[in-house]
């Protein structure tokens, strides 16, 4: 069976993204499976190699003047069925055949369900949640709306368009004043914390917009949670799912920064940087076991598969909580969190193929065809276009 892991993409999540994919090829690749790395440049190229997998291709200062020879493969739309063939044209015509996906991307044009469409079509079971889930939670507006529908508690929250703001700023404005200063703005189809702002007043708040709308076209803005801490969540599973411990993030600043995230001592949501990171949480059982019940609740509720991970913001004062992001491919699949509790990392990897494998299959015995006379019923003359016509 090959894995082809899907990584990078047009995003501003792109670097994070070949940390993912290739600590999923190097971990695939010790359990024995045949990886097929596929690396898409911020510009949309697709390149296929083995080299590709490997973390250390990137770290070359000339790496990007390296990918010419794992470049021009093409999708064959005459793949066989429930396979993605991935072809380069030539004298060799050198093929690939990608039996599973294994989407490793973090936000747009991957993680927001587009590629999951491609691998719906060309029919292969892929890894990880499908195409609606992966839209609906890609976007933070849509996510609170549901949480609000369901009595889910979250932040209040406002959100407009670009053109919104640049026709009528005033009105956006005014709807500011439901909300509490300060407020956090945020691009509403973005993560790992880029393009968000606090703000304590109107002024800031226009600044910020200002930055988020270089990101998304569509503006999310809500209440800051006093004496915060943020707390994390992943579930794992289909039809049954089960939440990992809490993670409780320490942070510096207003909020969990990408440098903090990311960068300082090797980048908390990489599981290393340990002083930042409190696993299990603080938290007492009880409110454990809440956050926990409400992870999976909404993990159903968004209709995850595989895995997903649920961010809670919780006001340490008032012992309140709200439910905050989901994102459905955690950098690095958050194995940190899951080996904690008790998931290795070459366990979860297993499971998370045995999950799509189980929804490719169940998925199969659904019907996909209808037989209908409507073809030989219909009678389109020119007298009768042209009627439509005029």
């Amino acid at each position: 069976m090959n894995i082809g892991i899907f990584f990078g993409s047009r995003s501003p999540e792109h670097d994070v993204s070949i940390i993912t994919g290739t600590l999923i090829a190097k971990g695939l690749g010790q359990l024995g499976h045949k990886v097929v790395p596929v690396y898409i440049s911020k510009e949309g190229s697709w390149y296929v190699g083995e080299p590709l997998g490997d973390l250390n291709f990137y770290k070359q200062t000339s790496w990007q003047s390296k990918l010419n020879q794992y470049a021009n493969y093409t999708i064959s739309t005459h793949s066989p069925k429930g396979k993605m063939v991935l072809t380069k044209p030539g004298i060799s015509k050198k093929s690939f055949i990608v039996d599973i996906a294994f989407p490793a991307f973090h936000g747009a044009n991957g993680e927001d369900g587009t590629i999951q469409g491609l691998f719906e079509i060309f029919n292969i079971p892929y890894v990880g949640c499908d195409v609606l889930s992966s839209a609906v939670t890609m976007d933070k507006v849509l996510t609170k709306e549901l949480y609000e529908k369901y009595d889910i508690p979250t932040t209040k929250f406002i959100y407009f368009s670009k053109s919104q703001w640049e026709e009528g700023r005033s009105l956006v404005l005014e709807r500011l004043k439901g909300l509490d200063m300060p407020v956090f703005i945020k691009p509403a189809r973005l993560g790992s914390s880029i393009g968000i702002t606090r703000a304590t007043n109107e002024k800031e708040v226009i600044l910020a917009v200002e930055v988020a709308l270089h990101y998304d076209d569509k503006i999310l803005i809500e209440d800051v949670v006093p004496n915060l801490i943020d707390i994390t969540c992943a579930v794992l599973g289909n039809e049954n799912p089960k939440a990992s411990l809490l993670q409780e993030s320490a942070f510096q600043g207003e909020f969990f920064s990408y440098a903090e995230k990311y960068l300082e001592e090797g980048g908390a949501q990489f599981g290393k940087a340990e002083k930042k990171l409190i696993i299990p949480s603080s938290l007492d059982k009880i409110t454990t076991q809440k956050i926990q019940d409400l992870s999976v609740k909404v993990y159903k509720l968004l209709g995850c598969s595989g895995t997903a991970r649920v961010d809670f913001l919780y006001n340490k004062a008032s012992s309140e909580f709200f439910a905050n992001e989901v994102n459905t491919l955690p950098g690095t699949l958050y194995h940190h969190l899951w080996k904690a509790s008790g998931v290795s990392f070459s366990e979860l990897l297993t499971e998370l193929l045995n999950l799509a494998q189980e929804r490719y299959q169940r998925k199969q015995r659904l019907t996909y065809t209808f037989e209908s006379d409507i073809l030989s019923q219909a009678n389109f003359n020119k007298a009768k276009l042209q009627g439509l016509s005029d």
